[in-house]
């Protein structure tokens, strides 16, 4: 892959911020929580993270949710399979995603 094209597809790894309770208490630990493509590797999240955010990252985990299967009446469907990644920002980096600040 040449380096033009992995920088593009660097682009498109994270969908956004994952927002919850549980996102802003991982906040006080100088934690992201993202919502990520669903076939993202952790090295691909740390380098998109690097490059778009301008930050240093000391880790990240990765949790892949599969889609539940959900009807109503004698339709049914499936809710799409989605990934979010949890990445700890190193010793005095810091990201703010909504601009509270």
């Amino acid at each position: 892959m040449s380096v033009a094209a992995h920088q593009e597809r660097l682009m498109t790894v994270i969908r956004g911020p994952h927002l919850s309770e549980k996102s802003h208490m991982a906040a006080e630990r100088n934690q992201v929580v993202l919502k990520v493509r669903i076939d993202a590797t952790k090295v691909e999240i740390r380098q998109a993270v690097e490059l778009l955010f301008d930050v240093k990252v000391s880790d990240v985990n990765v949790i892949k949710y599969h889609g539940k299967i959900k009807r109503h009446g004698a339709t049914s469907g499936r809710r799409a399979a989605w990934k979010k990644a949890y990445v700890q920002l190193a010793e005095g980096s810091s990201l703010d995603l909504l601009g509270t600040e």
